[in-house]
């Protein structure tokens, strides 16, 4: 009998792990393509850039200034008529929404073309926040950009708030990332996934939910 309970739990564990594997590599496969190149423009009603990193004298850090060249980019090239910037304390001069909308109008955007989501601090109310900007215009679908590996998630929670999104990263090139750090992203990633499905089931005690987003959600 024990034997089988044994037998039986590393059958689960086993179809955790492909699953979670599965999940994984799901990640890597969506960075490497840009589903909105895919489309004739104008393809969605904005581009939705995600917050990242602001450095100490309020210029943008690397990750933030990528995604802003990549969605002016997109624009410039007529893929949405809009973006928005997302992240950061609201009404904050150096959240990462401002700063990123200040860069996109320096590349040439017109200002009353940038809006503003701020208010967030993390995937979830990124999707949130740019989910009452969108309905509070009408717009209904948006390009997303943000980091390769970063945008199944962001795919997934801004779908679960009830936009029509695609994704567009700065670089299909993921291959150029150093593998194990490309794995240990893909592996956070789908870890994220799961913390996020799992948060609010009465079986999975609030604290460990609680450590388990503390390191997961560390990609923005």
């Amino acid at each position: 009998m024990l034997q089988a309970v044994l037998r039986g739990l590393a059958l689960l564990l086993l179809v955790a792990l492909l699953g979670f594997a599965f999940l994984a590599w799901q990640v890597d496969r969506l960075g490497g393509r840009d589903d909105a190149q895919a489309l004739d423009a104008p393809a969605a009603d904005t581009i939705v850039v995600l917050g990242a990193r602001v450095n100490a004298d309020g210029s943008p850090g690397s990750d933030l200034t990528s995604r802003t060249y990549h969605a002016v980019d997109l624009w410039l090239a007529g893929y949405a008529p809009h973006i928005i910037c997302t992240g950061g304390f609201k009404n904050e001069r150096l959240s990462a929404a401002a700063v990123c909308r200040r860069f996109a109008v320096e590349l040439g955007v017109p200002a009353d073309r940038v809006y503003l989501a701020d208010g967030s601090s993390n995937t979830i109310e990124d999707a949130v926040s740019t989910a009452q900007v969108m309905a509070g215009q009408g717009w209904r679908k948006a390009i997303l950009v943000s980091h390769p590996l970063h945008l199944y998630r962001a795919r997934w929670l801004f779908r679960r708030a009830g936009l029509d999104v695609v994704t567009s990263p700065t670089s299909t090139e993921v291959a150029r990332i150093a593998p194990p750090l490309r794995l240990w992203y893909a592996v956070r990633e789908a870890g994220a996934v799961v913390v996020t499905a799992l948060d609010g089931w009465d079986t999975v005690p609030p604290e460990w939910i609680a450590r388990l987003q503390r390191w997961s959600y560390g990609l923005q």
